[in-house]
């Protein structure tokens, strides 16, 4: 405890002193996102719901238009190059590989995850027994991608 003299009248002072390693045992953050998140109050289902929408709605604009940046870039140089005579595409030749991987990648998806329809199950479950989150996480991804 720390005392001192402040306009002539003595202020204690308590300091407490966090111990972020107990913290990081004790497990705060399952403490703060439940796995029911119904159980808490409307007010934080809304927040969790809205900062995590808006995280993630800010990610993907990010994200996403480096994304769109690249494969519009390199569609346009290549554009450019066949137009100019430096390259000739073949187009239907593109579109025929195009289709063939598609399938290959496909085929390597369901073989990878074959339990992927279970993850979206899971999904809608969450969203239908916590429809305040969802409707918050929603909101933040709106704003996330406005912002």
């Amino acid at each position: 405890m720390a005392e001192r003299r402040q306009n002539g009248e003595e202020r204690d002072e308590g300091f407490e002193i966090l111990d972020l390693a107990e913290a990081r045992r004790r497990g705060w953050l399952k403490d703060m996102f439940p796995k029911d998140l119904s159980a808490k109050s409307v007010g934080t289902q809304i927040a969790v719901g809205g900062v995590s929408g808006w995280v993630a709605g800010y990610l993907f604009q990010k994200v996403g238009k480096l994304a769109a940046t690249a494969v519009g870039g390199g569609f346009l140089l290549l554009q450019i190059a066949d137009h100019a005579g430096y390259v000739k595409i073949n187009w239907k030749r593109v579109e025929k590989d195009m289709e063939k991987y598609k399938k290959e990648i496909h085929k390597q998806a369901e073989r990878a995850y074959p339990d992927i329809a279970g993850v979206f199950q899971q999904a809608k479950t969450f969203m239908q027994q916590n429809m305040v989150v969802a409707g918050g996480f929603a909101g933040g991804f709106l704003i996330g991608l406005a912002s």
